[in-house]
This record gives C-alpha cells, structure tokens and sequence, in this order.
C-alpha cells in the first residue's frame, strides 16, 4: 500500500478525536476514506441517500478501510431553484466542491466515494475530485420512477411543460393537479435525459464511475450492489494510488463530449465539463471538442429528445451501450477508476438493447445534436438540435425582441405582443447577471412551445437552459452576457439577428462602431450574501463558469 496521506497528521490529539468516535488503534492505520453525501430532506432527488451512505460505510470497513460520512448543500432545480430566480441552483455547484474541500483535504483524508445526484451534484463532486487528485470514484444515485395515469406513463417534463402551458392557453397531457399527484412515486433525479442524467452518463465516460452504472434506478437492487461495488473499489483505489488525473485526460473528456452529442443530452453538461477540466489543468478546450467530435450522430433518443424511456435506455445497456457504439471514434485507451483502459471494460460486451441504442452506421439522427455558434453576436453560444428531421428551424433571421427578464418576458408572450418572425431576446441572465444563471430562461421556452410560437420565433439568452428544454430554435448560455458588456446587451429592438446552424453562426446586422457606441443595461438583479460574492467571483463562460482566480 501506498504510503495514507492520513498517516501524515496521525498527532496524539488527532488520534484521541478518533478513538471517541470509536475508531480502535488498528483503525489508525487503515486508509480514511471519506463518504461525500448530499442527503436532503428537502427534496426527493436525495432522499434515499442515507440509506445508500450506511451500505457504502459498511462495505468500506469489510474491505478494511475507515468511512467519514461527510455532508454538504444539496441543490435541487425545483425546490432550492424557488427564490432569487433560480440564481441558487448553478451557485449550489461550486459551494459543493468547496465544502468537500474544506473538510476532506483539511483533515488529510487519503479518498473519496462521492453519493452523486441532481443536477449540481455531479459535475460538483467532479470539480472536488480534479481539484484535491486524491482517489475518488462517483456512485451514481439514480432516477426516480415516474407515475401513470390511465395506464399512461406521467413525469415532471409532462407536468412542468403542463402548469406553464396551462397559463398560454395549452391543453396539458392531464389534468395539472393529477399530474401533480402521480409525476414522481419515489425518490432520485428527473426521469429522462435532462441535465442529471445527461450527467451520469458523463461520469461513466470520462471513468469514474464503474461500468454499466449510469443511468440507474434509484434505491433498487442493482443501484445498491452498484454502490457496495464502488466501495470496495475506493479502497483499492487508494492502495493502488489511482488519482483522479490519472484518468480526467483530454481523451476522457473527448469520450464524455461523443456521448452527450450521442443522446442528445443536456447542454449544461458543456459547462460543466469545462470546469471540471479547469480543476484538473489539463488544458482541455471542451467548446473546441464539441466543433471536433460534430459528426457523432444521435444514437438513442431518450426523452426529451424522443419517446424512449430512461428506463428502457438503462435496460438497453445506457452509457456503457453508448460507448460500445461509440468505441471506432472515441479514445478507448482512457484510463478508467477500474485501473483498466476503457477499451478492457467494453472487450466482450454485448449491448442488450440494440434497437434502443442504435448502431452509429443507423443513427435515430444526423449530428450534431448539440452546437456551439459564434458570430459578431457572441464569442460562444450554445444551441440544442435533438434530432434534426426538419421539425425546428435552424436558419433563422428577423428583428429583436428585447427584454430585460422573465418576467416581462412571460407577460408579453401572454399579451400577445411576441409575434411570428421575431428573435426573442431575454438577457441579464448569465454568470453574472443572474446572478449564476438565475432567471428563469426555461420557462420562456415552454411558454413560447404553449403559444404556439416555437416554430415561428427564435429565441436567445445569455442565461441556461433546463435539460428538459428542446423546442423550437433556441440559443442559450450567450458569451459575453449582457451585465459584461456583450452585445446581448447592447442589441435593441428591431435589430436584426441571423442564426445558422449549418455556418455555426449567430450575429447581429449592426455595424460594430455603432454596436461599441450603446451603453448595455447594467446590473438588473440586485445580489448580496453568497450570491453576491458568487457574482464578484465567477469567471465567464469559456472556463464553465468556476469560481477559481485568473491565475489558475
């Protein structure tokens, strides 16, 4: 074994502390292994993770190693996403990475098994994991099962997309309030592949995760022999000092981008790879990889994207299926938390789901599925295409509609005033401006979609998009946002703005000097406490938003 970092701090004080707990001197000198858990009872995401935390400390000490339970913030999108506009739920993220660093690399533990679930959780455990390069390995915490009404499947995307739609004049899939009653029947993240889940799946690319652990049904048997399996795993991790850098290298990222691209997953996942590759200093560009690996096409249509279910795409093999389709174009010489090249993981599998996950000679769609755009009208913006069979436009050209939030927004939607043909613009909603993305963006998304409007509008923002979000033409995450000065910000009313997903471009028909002469809108949103240091903090977008100096 290799020598435990633990051993280091291993003073008399250190080891009276321990011996109250109950540790005995032979746990002195066994490898501390720290359990991250984000349990919660404020939302169901998390709710069964104390329970998932007793069986991974367990089997931690049957393979002779010390467990730490170690807390911290739990964001989940619909309950911590109710004040601020949201602001609270991307913030969340970098409080998650800094809270396992504060107690997990303060006390000198020697690795890590991260409990990792909603949206915020995993690419918060990734960013821990890069940052402190000790053993680490993600248990993946699972989707939770979606009702039924009339024998018809009901989840959050039906009952979301209903009580928005409901508001503009749409018919909901059912009634809201039964929706309300049937949509979740227990516990683990959004069904379908949103941002949770698109995350998982990148988990189990880039190789911290073991395989075929993504997606997963949350709390089920095989999610719990996941977990025992991923605890004794750390345990040997540490033996064999197999750090998270080892395995976080370009050609990980570059598997985690491929299979986003292949299940049209969430764009949030952009972002978040990029900080995660800044916490590791590997040097990856992860907007450059999404221009590199464009030609993956989409390979399984997972809801939103298509009518398959999460769980038939788990039961069809899910990331681990993806990355065997994938394995002629991804780097498959990646070193994995198994100790082994991802090539050794997928020698000999066979995918169980062939007409769920299809072959990348019969995709379900052309790629990409996902887009970076760049233009006079922003250095890097983000676009979901889903498969592309004509349904949405992807050429677009008419004059702004500016507006300075949701809010206003939502109303002149409502009122009629958004017509076809107009470029709906809603901005003071980056990084910074939210603050941290807050503003509600998605909500227009569905309002637009419940309008009738989808189709006939286009619509731009510099703030994020929920992962259930894919209607209509719809470009999100603008780089530079309004509040640093971007031209979103400047841009006003009747200004024409061109989008071509064929060119990868967005721009804005006004001369630059003209452009350079208009004052943007400024601060919108007023921000104190952690919100506040969180938008002094933030870098912009092209390092995924991190909360680290410019030096780094």
């Amino acid at each position: 074994m290799t020598k435990l970092r633990s051993l280091a701090a291993n003073t008399p004080s250190r080891r009276a502390n321990w011996r109250a707990l109950g540790l005995s001197k032979e746990d002195m000198d066994k490898p501390k292994i720290a359990v991250v858990n984000s349990s919660s009872e404020l939302a169901i995401c998390y709710a069964h993770l104390d329970g998932i935390a007793q069986q991974v400390k367990e089997e931690i000490r049957a393979a002779g190693g010390v467990p730490f339970e170690v807390r911290t913030v739990a964001p989940s999108d619909f309950i911590t996403g109710a004040n601020k506009t949201g602001s609270y739920i991307l913030a969340g993220r970098d409080i998650i990475a800094n809270d396992i660093e504060v107690q997990v690399e303060a006390a000198l533990l020697d690795g890590m098994i991260c409990l990792t679930s909603c949206d915020k959780t995993p690419p918060g455990h990734l960013m821990a994991a890069a940052r402190l390069n000790i053993p680490t390995i993600l248990v993946i915490g699972g989707y939770q099962q979606a009702g039924e009404i009339d024998g018809e499947p009901v989840d959050v995307e039906d009952l979301w997309s209903g009580q928005i739609g409901e508001r503009f004049g749409a018919k909901p899939k059912f009634p809201v309030a039964q929706m309300a009653e049937n949509a979740i029947m227990g516990p683990g993240v959004c069904a379908g592949m949103a941002t949770a889940n698109t995350m998982h799946s990148v988990v189990e690319a880039l190789g911290m995760c073991l395989p075929g652990h993504a997606p997963v049904r949350a709390n089920s048997p095989k999610m719990q022999a996941n977990a025992r399996a991923a605890a004794r795993r750390i345990v040997e991790m540490v033996a064999e000092d197999l750090k998270p850098r080892d395995i976080l290298t370009p050609g990980a990222f570059r598997n985690a981008v491929a299979t986003v691209l292949a299940v049209s997953g969430s764009i949030n996942a952009i972002k978040h790879l990029q900080a995660t590759a800044i916490e590791a200093e590997n040097g990856v560009d992860v907007f450059a990889l999404w221009d590199e690996m464009s030609d993956v096409p989409v390979i399984s249509a997972v809801r939103p994207t298509g009518e398959v279910r999460i769980e038939q795409f788990e039961d069809a093999g899910g990331a681990r299926a993806v990355l065997k389709r994938l394995e002629g174009r991804i780097d498959t010489g990646a070193l994995t938390c198994t100790g082994k090249m991802l090539a050794d993981n997928l020698d000999g599998y066979v995918i169980p789901g062939p007409d769920v996950i299809h072959a990348m000679d019969d995709p379900v769609g052309l790629g990409p599925s996902i887009a970076i755009l760049r233009g006079s009208f922003a250095e890097t913006a983000v676009v979901r295409l889903g498969i592309r069979d004509g349904s949405r436009p992807e050429e677009f050209s008419g004059p702004a509609r500016v507006f300075e939030s949701s809010a206003e927004c939502m109303q002149a939607i409502e009122d009629k005033v958004v017509q076809p043909g107009d470029v709906v613009v809603a901005r003071n909603q980056g990084l910074k401006g939210g603050p941290a993305m807050g503003g509600s963006a998605s909500a227009i998304l569905f309002a637009l979609d419940a309008a009738g409007l989808a189709k006939t509008t286009a619509f731009v923002t510099d703030g994020q998009l929920s992962g259930l979000c894919l209607k209509g033409l719809t470009v999100a995450e603008v780089h530079p946002e309004a509040a640093t000065g971007g031209p979103i910000g400047k841009i006003r009313d009747g200004d024409t703005i061109t989008i071509s997903v064929e060119n990868r471009s967005i721009d804005v028909e006004v001369p630059a000097a003209e452009l350079a002469t208009r004052n943007g809108p400024g601060w919108k949103t007023p921000a104190s406490g952690y919100l506040g240091t969180f938008r002094k903090d933030v870098r912009d977008m092209s390092t995924g938003g991190v909360l680290l100096p410019p030096s780094c």
